[in-house]
């Protein structure tokens, strides 16, 4: 099945999100609040979904997103982007790097669930 990434240098918001897909019954779950760190792994042992938070040390979510898309090309996991901007603008230019779902923050827990059976269903 494999695991899932969550790089969000957020602490509270990091540890929010694990434990609510823990409930939810996912339970192989990576985390790092580096972006460099994140596509690192994702590069060497692909993620069965990454979720990314944009502004991230070393590397922003962005760009973690673009460069796994074009590297592993139809072997790219989904992509869920999540950010404290909510522009228009912001949700093109997450769409145009590879992003397949992109949540402004903050966002309630159950949508963030929902959208993650959306991207890789049920666990």
């Amino acid at each position: 099945m494999g695991y899932i990434l969550i790089a969000e240098d957020d602490r509270d918001i990091l540890n929010l999100m694990r434990r609510k897909m823990e409930l939810s019954g996912y339970s192989d779950i990576w985390t790092t609040g580096d972006g460099q760190e994140a596509l690192d792994r994702a590069l060497s042992e692909p993620p069965r979904l990454m979720i990314l938070d944009v502004m991230l040390p070393h590397l922003d979510g962005l760009s973690i997103c673009s460069t796994v898309k074009q590297q592993l090309g139809d072997k790219a996991p989904p992509i869920l982007v999540v950010s404290a901007r909510g522009q228009k603008m912001h949700f093109e230019e997450a769409s145009k790097v590879g992003a397949d779902i992109y949540m402004p923050k903050p966002f309630s827990m159950r949508d963030f669930v929902d959208n993650i059976r959306t991207l890789i269903g049920v666990s």
